[in-house]
């Protein structure tokens, strides 16, 4: 496979599409899509996002010290460009994009009752890396829909919800299942050979 080389840049993809909210009351209500986020630690858990200081959001979240990850799917996807190119400084995102903000358990900020998931946090650091600062951040609760709960297996389908994705500036719903965790190591199950548990 031949190779072209590029300059340094931002290449590790896909990403997830998710849209960030925040504020600690009404007035201040605001959603921010990101996608330079991700998982930091498993215990505590912990994530980030990374914004530009010149965003809207950036001074809410700072102020308040908190804020709510969204994930986003096929039914969001329009709601969650257009909160990625308009400014909060002039537009109420939650009454245009017909949102609807649900107090959290343990953060001010509001959760997107539409979306599938909401992972409220609470900013323990930021860091200034450059064009971007992280917040770097404890997960403190985390809010599923109960329909993509299986009652029979007790498994979670957020698969089921159509989860979006980001790919170098286009959005993707994820694709086929290919394989669980672990399973290029997994031992195969041998078959029984016919007749063999028959009780005679």
């Amino acid at each position: 496979m031949s190779k072209i080389i590029w300059k340094p840049g931002t290449m590790v993809y896909p990403l997830p599409a998710v849209m960030v909210s925040c504020g600690s009351n009404e007035a201040e209500h605001n959603i921010i899509t990101v996608s330079w986020t991700g998982t930091l630690c498993t215990d505590p858990p912990m994530c980030y996002i990374s914004v530009r200081p010149s965003r809207h959001s950036y001074d809410i979240i700072k102020r308040n010290g908190d804020f709510v990850i969204n994930l986003t799917n096929r039914e969001l996807a329009y709601a969650t460009d257009w909160c990625g190119v308009r400014t909060g400084a002039k537009h109420n995102k939650f009454a245009e994009m017909n949102l609807t903000p649900v107090p959290a358990t343990k953060v001010k900020s509001p959760l997107i009752k539409e979306s599938p998931v909401n992972i409220e946090c609470v900013v323990k650091e930021i860091k200034e890396l450059g064009s971007h600062h992280m917040f770097i951040s404890d997960i403190v609760a985390v809010n599923a829909a109960s329909e993509l709960f299986d009652e029979k297996t007790g498994l979670f389908r957020l698969n089921d919800s159509e989860p979006l994705c980001y790919l170098h500036g286009k959005y993707y719903l994820t694709g086929k299942f290919i394989g669980k965790f672990g399973f290029s190591v997994e031992k195969k199950k041998k078959k029984k050979k016919p007749g063999k548990d028959r009780i005679i």
